[in-house]
């Protein structure tokens, strides 16, 4: 099957999951009134007249536990057409690693892990908190679309793990069903993520953001789907006789989700399409390998309190959208015939918990790996897989303001059986604006 039939399959299959009759979208309803927290800055308009918008902004179900969540300054217009947001968090962490140390700052990386353990990285204390961020938000209503929005976050990671620099993380623009610019891939579930204080995340998480162009409808309160095209970003493992090009075609993620008791729980089948080239040397041809994916993921709210998350995924060459493979070579890799490669298999998952004990304080904890299937002909010393281990405590001392204690452990495997670890106590200060 070539490239063109794979492409237009996908669109078959979402085509017959994603448009129904317009009469069956269903858009997600906002109240049209809506309590102002007392944290919220009214700079100016009145903001009785603006009440579905000011739940938009506050609506919080689709976003990971690391990203902004609701703007403290409001500015809104006389007729209750427009409300803009600036909000964003001031972070800083403190961290001491100990028997191992992944030498990534606040990014607790098990790909990074020495194998076998290396005495010169047995340890450090570092701080930072170049993961604080700043976002502007603007939300519309109008006649013919809708309601609209306009996002854009910006952190001061720019210059790595351990530098400080002005970075985008996120500029996107949606109207309706519609969204487009920079923003989490259609391929990630950030709700289903696990809290945790590290910037990097656990080994077996999706993450990922992308330039897109999505569709993403409801039909009904508990039904929705969605299916992108992506900026693909690529991460290649060669040889002389091998060279990677540029991609020629998007990535096509998709999701179908149920959700029920509220929006509070929600399980996502989710599928990943690539299209991914390499050249052969030696014989001047370009050639292509598939790269795909399923998962499923979500939350259960078993009790008020006690919430369950979880995420898991297999496939060929996605490496770019799992945390501990994103960037490392894990797309493609040549193979163990000279002139060719091939989209290693592999899979990642995390199971997690968050248990609030009062709607100040709650714990969470996860257990999640990343691993990677027959590419032990790339050398003894090639990632097998990382496991991570965390568990966390947060408490708000008062609105806006939060600390947390975490303990993380993490693993590395390589081919060779040889194994490396790393610990690590971070402490968190984060007031939110």
């Amino acid at each position: 099957m070539n490239t063109r039939q794979h492409i237009f399959g996908t669109l078959a299959l979402v085509a017959a999951l994603c448009t129904p009759s317009a009469q069956a979208l269903h858009p997600k309803e906002h109240p049209d009134t809506f309590l102002v927290p007392q944290r919220a800055v009214v700079v100016s308009g009145d903001h009785s007249k603006a009440g579905s918008l000011l739940a938009i902004l506050y609506d919080t179900s689709e976003l990971h536990f690391t990203e902004p969540s609701a703007p403290r300054f409001l500015f809104l217009d006389r007729e209750g057409k427009v409300a803009f947001g600036i909000g964003g968090y001031l972070k800083g962490t403190l961290q001491y690693d100990f028997d191992g140390s992944t030498d990534t700052g606040s990014s607790f990386i098990t790909y990074d892990i020495p194998v076998p353990n290396n005495g010169e990285q047995r340890s450090q204390f570092y701080g930072n908190a170049n993961h604080s961020t700043i976002f502007l938000q603007l939300v519309g209503k109008s006649s013919r679309f809708g309601y609209y929005q306009m996002y854009i976050q910006t952190n001061f990671s720019g210059n790595g793990t351990t530098g400080y620099g002005l970075k985008l993380k996120q500029a996107y623009l949606k109207v309706g069903y519609v969204t487009a610019g920079l923003t989490n891939s259609t391929f990630v579930d950030g709700a289903a993520g696990t809290p945790v204080i590290d910037d990097q995340g656990p080994s077996g998480e999706m993450s990922r953001k992308n330039v897109l162009l999505r569709y993403a409808p409801r039909f009904s309160d508990h039904l929705s789907a969605a299916i992108s095209i992506e900026m693909p970003s690529v991460s290649y493992t060669t040889d002389d006789a091998v060279k990677k090009i540029n991609p020629r075609v998007p990535d096509i993620p998709l999701y179908l989700q149920y959700e029920w008791n509220g929006g509070k729980s929600h399980v996502r089948l989710s599928g990943l399409f690539r299209d991914l080239y390499y050249r052969n040397v030696a014989s001047g041809k370009n050639c292509q390998k598939i790269g795909w994916a399923a998962q499923l993921s979500g939350i259960i709210a078993l009790t008020p309190r006690l919430s369950l998350l979880y995420q898991g995924a297999y496939g060929r060459g996605y490496g770019a959208y799992v945390n501990d493979l994103s960037g490392f070579g894990m797309d493609l890799v040549y193979s163990g015939t000279s002139g060719k490669m091939e989209a290693p298999r592999m899979a990642n998952f995390e199971l997690g918990a968050r248990y609030n004990v009062t709607p100040s304080l709650f714990f969470a904890g996860t257990y999640s790996q990343a691993r990677t299937f027959g590419i032990a002909h790339l050398g003894a010393d090639t990632y097998r897989y990382g496991q991570y281990i965390s568990l966390s405590g947060f408490y708000d001392i008062f609105s806006d303001l939060r600390i947390g204690l975490q303990y993380l452990r993490g693993d590395r495997a390589d081919y060779d059986r040889r194994h490396g670890h790393a610990n690590s106590l971070m402490g968190m200060l984060q007031y939110n604006f």
